[in-house]
């Protein structure tokens, strides 16, 4: 996504940044090699929006699941085993948003980007930037439309601040022509942008 102003050189400045980081801290004994290969492979395969879509998947197909979603949501993480403790608020304070026909929610953090990693990932550079918390705040609807997004003016838009106390992820509505789709086949179709409340999730083969 970009939508808001940045940088043309952004991902090679901040690259360069982080290795240099990296460089630094191993050179002064703070990290090895062997802690960063660690925390990156988690992140591929532990903690990411792999995680959300099947939380998601299993909650259009379970509907008691679903109602543990909404009303204990860390109690329906936990039954999928993820990696959350040891994660601090990241990932041990969460809770889901469930879109309905009649609501669409969407995920910001206004003070910074709080932002729940084991089951979204890291943040992408959009939902820092000062701009989109401020007006997602302010205006949802037009920000939404930024996105291509179009919400019926019927329908409600509920915005959600994420911190320090707890992080939220949205439950996207399940998409029409998905009957009969199996878990995996409906949590190939969840996306990040779904989760945060960005976009909704399309039909297959649109």
């Amino acid at each position: 996504m970009e939508r808001f102003e940045h940088s043309k050189d952004r991902e090679a400045a901040n690259a360069a940044r982080a290795r240099a980081l990296e460089a630094l801290l191993i050179e002064k004994g703070v990290i090895t090699n062997e802690t960063v290969d660690k925390i990156m492979a988690i992140f591929a395969t532990e903690m990411g929006p792999f995680n959300g879509a099947k939380l998601v998947a299993k909650a259009w197909i379970d509907p008691d699941f679903k109602t543990l979603l909404a009303e204990d949501t860390m109690a329906a993480v936990e039954k999928m085993n993820f990696v959350t403790k040891g994660a601090g608020a990241e990932g041990e304070h969460m809770k889901a948003a469930i879109n309905t026909p009649e609501v669409h929610n969407l995920i910001i953090c206004t003070l910074c980007s709080c932002y729940p990693w084991p089951i979204l990932g890291l943040p992408p550079y959009w939902y820092k930037d000062p701009s989109f918390r401020a007006r997602a705040a302010r205006e949802p609807r037009k920000v939404l439309s930024e996105f291509g997004l179009d919400i019926d003016p019927s329908k409600e838009i509920k915005t959600w601040d994420s911190s320090a106390q707890i992080r939220w992820f949205v439950v996207p509505e399940r998409p029409a022509g998905t009957d009969g789709f199996s878990e995996e086949q409906l949590a190939s179709l969840v996306t990040p942008e779904s989760m945060m409340g960005v976009a909704v999730v399309k039909p297959p083969g649109t």
